[in-house]
């Protein structure tokens, strides 16, 4: 009977932790979208109001009249796909070899990977914006996408992920003859697809958010993706942060639903990696 209590006592406790967990991550993105449809009431009452008044969706119409909403999509969508697709193949032709094969160096190699995870990308700003001038890529998608195909975190998880496959499976190819890059692209690669998931959302949703370094490279506003291109609602309407927060949610909504629905992958990548 002590045993029943004390394990109820702790179902209790995580359930109550992961509650208040959960209501901590969504009481931002619930607040914008309360203020975002609301027309009515105080928006900075304390304590703020959890409910919206006089809901209209007037604010997100305007949000598309005052920017180029549908412009702003695409080039951050065509920014996303890109470097979801580079990152994947540039990553795993990078951990491959780190982890199935033997060469002088490979241990400083990665080392040396995992030694710039130290930095802020913020060092490198920079450093990429001189080389980007020097060859001629500012104002171009290929200077925003192009240093970001590459990152550490996604040599090692998908190191990881490689360091699971069988070697004998490998072997066997090998003894068979078959060539290293189609046991690489045929037999390796199908078999981490959940952690090549787990890196195309994580990528996805960095990719989707960045404004920093898209704003640095990209001065034509008609080319900026959607996190930078919202950024004119705070000059436009600077006193209407209804405007602002649908401007936000608009921006927030589409990742936020491709994730929804890829989850389950993101999930088996993480296990697998934490494994």
């Amino acid at each position: 009977m002590s045993y029943s209590v004390e394990r109820l006592f702790k179902i209790v406790v995580q359930y109550t932790v992961l509650i208040a967990l959960a209501v901590l991550c969504v009481f931002p993105f619930w607040w914008t979208l309360v203020v975002a449809v609301s027309t009515e009431g105080n928006i900075f009452e304390f304590p703020p109001s959890f409910m919206p008044q006089a809901v209209s969706i007037d604010n997100f119409i305007e949000v598309f009249r005052v920017i180029p909403m549908i412009a702003f999509y695409k080039n951050s969508l065509l920014i996303t796909v890109a470097t979801v697709c580079w990152k994947l193949l540039l990553c795993s032709l990078a951990a491959y070899p780190l982890s199935r094969m033997r060469f002088s160096g490979s241990k400083l190699v990665f080392g040396l990977i995992l030694a710039t995870m130290i930095l802020p990308s913020e060092v490198n700003f920079l450093v990429n914006f001189i080389t980007l001038t020097k060859i001629g890529l500012v104002n171009t998608y290929t200077g925003v996408i192009l240093p970001n195909v590459v990152t550490a975190v996604s040599i090692l998880l998908l190191k990881q992920a490689f360091d699971e496959v069988p070697q004998d499976l490998i072997d066997a190819a090998r003894v068979d003859g078959a060539p290293e890059w189609i046991i690489f692209w045929k037999i390796v690669l199908p078999l981490i697809s959940p952690w090549l998931a787990t890196v195309g959302i994580l990528t996805a949703v960095e990719a989707w958010n960045d404004y920093i370094w898209p704003s640095i490279v990209i001065s034509k506003p008609d080319d900026f993706p959607l996190s930078a291109g919202v950024l004119y609602l705070r000059g436009t309407y600077g006193s209407s942060t209804r405007v602002i927060a649908a401007g936000t949610i608009l921006t927030i909504a589409p990742i936020l639903v491709a994730f929804l629905f890829t989850q389950r992958f993101f999930m088996r990548g993480m296990d697998g990696a934490v494994k």
